[in-house]
């Protein structure tokens, strides 16, 4: 039996406006599930006249009967779920065991995570990686050492964690003090502070990799909430300007605990244009007058850093290679409406290495690459307020449509605006929309 499940992947360098497509997809889902990254995704949703920037609880959260997961391949950080479960119950929004589940097996974010990202940037100087100084990569190279990682399981057992956190954030500080002549965390605060934390959080922490695989079993939809981009993905990205875990629908099976089966259809968040945050290469950048417009039009500053995001034109020789990668259905394009008022649009088609063609994207080899670019009409009118295809100029169509035959996938959904109100369904083939 086809699974009915659906995945939502970014396939440029993340912000490809996840948060609004899930959103909008979650009245036909049952679970939503995020099963990577960490509280350096930032995922936005506008209803009616509010916004809302989430950054660890999964957005199913806005509709009622929704069983919202946070997986074990999420690296947890405590401090800003708790904070964020409040802002949300403060503005009328129910969260708790009802309906957030959290992986005892998601590895916790702690403080000297977050220090050490910060100093390891800060000594990197001009090379830094670029990061969000969220702790997330520090707090993977503590899964993966084993022994000086802590566990949500043990986060929320007062007699395991104490010891264990003291003896890790010891060991921490004198790696701090020789390495980065940093000084001491303060280990009783930490202690103190992180079992308060523990203790709010225990109501909605279970075995999720067991929930869901029952309730794929059982028929039911799940959505699963991929964190920012695929060129960002740790194994398949633009290394070492890349996150610190498996971002594609590659890492949904390992972040969520569920068979590859149950990824289910594939569905690909694309900009019309292109961002990237922080440090790597990005060929189609526009660090000029055209990329300025476009930064100011779409609003192009980080969720979670505040920081101004480069702007370019739509990579699809890039995106092929993503879609390709996470095996994509369809895909959703946002942020149409930020391209209105150009005269001309550039679309990469390719690139060059050397003078010569390159036949296959390569992540790992972008050195040198000069985009080749075709151009398309723009268009001047307001596409703001058009909520079918065919109430698009021309020019947009014609846009849209070459979009579909470079990347060779259908665009499901349209974004012209940061409403729920503002999506046009055009192809696609997910069930149960209304």
């Amino acid at each position: 039996m086809t699974s009915r499940n659906v995945t939502v992947v970014g396939l440029q360098w993340g912000d490809e406006g996840k948060g609004k497509i899930v959103d909008a997809l979650t009245e036909v889902c049952d679970y939503v599930a995020r099963y990577c990254g960490g509280a350096n995704a930032g995922h936005s949703v506008v209803i009616g006249d509010q916004k809302f920037a989430l950054h660890l609880i999964p957005c199913g959260v806005f509709h009622k009967g929704i069983v919202n997961v946070i997986g074990n391949g999420v690296a947890f950080d405590p401090a800003v779920a708790v904070k964020e479960i409040s802002q949300l119950r403060e503005r009328g929004i129910e969260v708790g065991p009802g309906n957030l589940a959290i992986s005892a097996a998601a590895n916790v974010v702690m403080p000297y995570h977050k220090l050490q990202d910060s100093l390891s940037e800060e000594r990197l100087g001009d090379g830094k990686i670029g990061t969000t100084a969220r702790g997330i990569g520090p707090c993977y190279c503590d899964k993966a050492n084993r022994s000086t990682a802590i566990r949500v399981a043990e986060l929320i057992d007062e007699a395991v964690l104490v010891p264990k956190l003291r003896a890790i954030a010891a060991a921490k500080n004198e790696l701090f003090a020789s390495v980065y002549k940093a000084k001491p965390m303060d280990i009783a605060a930490m202690v103190h502070e992180y079992v308060a934390l523990g203790r709010l959080i225990k109501p909605m922490v279970t075995n999720t990799g067991a929930m869901l695989r029952k309730a794929v079993a059982a028929g039911k939809r799940v959505l699963f909430e991929g964190g920012q981009g695929s060129l960002l993905d740790v194994d398949h990205g633009t290394f070492p300007f890349v996150t610190s875990s498996s971002v594609s629908a590659c890492g949904v099976s390992a972040g969520a605990g569920v068979p590859p089966s149950a990824v289910g259809q594939v569905l690909g968040l694309v900009k019309a244009y292109t961002t990237r945050v922080g440090s790597g290469p990005f060929p189609t950048e526009q660090d000029n007058a055209i990329g300025q417009a476009i930064r100011e039009r779409g609003h192009e500053y980080g969720t979670t850093t505040g920081r101004p995001r480069r702007c370019g034109w739509f990579d699809a020789f890039a995106v092929r290679y993503t879609g390709d990668l996470s095996g994509v259905d369809e895909m959703a394009l946002a942020l149409l409406d930020v391209l209105s008022g150009l005269d001309e649009i550039n679309i990469c088609v390719g690139y060059k290495q050397g003078g010569r063609m390159v036949e296959d994207f390569d992540a790992a080899c972008m050195d040198g690459m000069t985009p080749v670019y075709e151009t398309l009409p723009g268009w001047s009118e307001d596409i703001t307020a058009c909520r079918t295809f065919g109430e698009l100029p021309a020019a947009a169509q014609a846009y849209v449509a070459r979009v579909e035959q470079l990347v060779g996938r259908p665009v499901g959904f349209i974004s012209v605006g940061p409403e729920r109100t503002q999506t046009i369904r055009h192809h696609t083939k997910i069930e149960g929309l209304r």
